[in-house]
């Protein structure tokens, strides 16, 4: 096992250094004078000259990528230009939210998609089934922005349960925090459970007819625990990649949803900064999303070791 989690640390260094190196160069080869750029119609050629000077790009590529890559290993993403702070700062300001919508999201998204999917299989062709085949694929197809918009009409507009917006004022208590979360993250939660659900009831169906479910129920052992302890433990890895995938996809997601309800989270951050051209932090945000889509990965190969030991990488 540590032979395995030492190979796919190696594989890990090998993608990151690949990630940095391609947002360098796009970066570097999107058209036009990044500073010019930044500053804007008006800036004076002095203006511009000045900029370039302090974004190092009056120096040659192999020099600026050999600053860039060192100031990463040093934890030092650069400056962002319009929030004159450094990147790193600004990233760890909207983490917060981010990181609680994408873990409440995950969480909701689990716990709806892995009895129904279980369920599902287990009374293949009920109306049961059906019904949640039928929800699954309708929230699939449903826009997280939409059925954002929906929620917040009505439990937010209507009911008045919740705000239409924002993380709570700066003294705010984690609690209050939180119940800004629930409708994005029931919005995000939903959506994904689909996802989850489908591949649960496929992994599942594979297993129920399998030789060792049959003696399990051959020798007299109830249905709970013969769905549960030999069936849903065999049908986890592919269940476990899913869900990674899913909570990838949902740091992603958290975008489109933080723009929807105004939330101050890393995703609303890179709408902002590709709105203003600000290079540095969007080259930085993308390498933390790009980590966080590697460190999911990770997380879910050293679940296979644990869950079926065999697996070897």
């Amino acid at each position: 096992m540590v032979r395995s989690a030492l190979n796919r640390i190696l594989g890990m260094l090998i993608v990151m250094a690949l990630v940095v190196t391609i947002v360098f160069v796009i970066v570097r080869v999107t058209p036009g004078d990044p500073a010019a750029v930044m500053l804007g119609p008006d800036a004076t050629a002095a203006d511009i000259e000045s900029l370039r000077e302090r974004l190092g790009l009056n120096a040659s590529i192999p020099q600026q990528f050999v600053t860039y890559v060192g100031g990463i290993l040093r934890g030092d993403f650069g400056q962002s230009i319009f929030l004159n702070m450094p990147v790193t700062e600004a990233l760890m300001q909207r983490a917060e939210p981010t990181f609680f919508l994408t873990i409440f999201s995950l969480l909701i998204a689990t716990v709806i998609a892995l009895p129904v999917g279980v369920l599902s299989a287990y009374w293949r062709g009920s109306i049961f089934d059906q019904a949640a085949t039928t929800l699954a694929m309708f929230a699939a197809s449903i826009p997280s922005f939409w059925l954002g918009l929906i929620l917040m009409q009505f439990f937010a507009v209507k009911l008045g349960w919740f705000d239409t917006s924002g993380y709570g004022g700066p003294g705010a208590s984690f609690a209050e925090r939180m119940h800004h979360l629930v409708l994005p993250a029931v919005t995000l939660g939903l959506i994904s459970s689909a996802l989850i659900t489908r591949f649960t009831r496929a992994s599942m169906l594979d297993v129920l007819n399998d030789d060792y479910v049959r003696t399990a129920r051959s020798k007299g052992m109830s249905e709970w625990r013969v769905v549960v302890k030999h069936a849903l433990k065999n049908a986890l890895i592919p269940i476990l990649t899913v869900v990674g995938l899913t909570a990838a996809l949902l740091i992603s997601g958290a975008i489109v949803t933080e723009t929807v309800f105004g939330l101050p989270g890393v995703g609303s951050l890179i709408v902002s900064a590709v709105l203003r051209r600000d290079y540095p932090l969007i080259q930085g945000a993308l390498l933390v999303v790009a980590g966080l889509y590697v460190l999911v990965n990770f997380v879910i190969d050293m679940l296979y070791l644990i869950v079926d030991p065999r697996v070897r990488y």
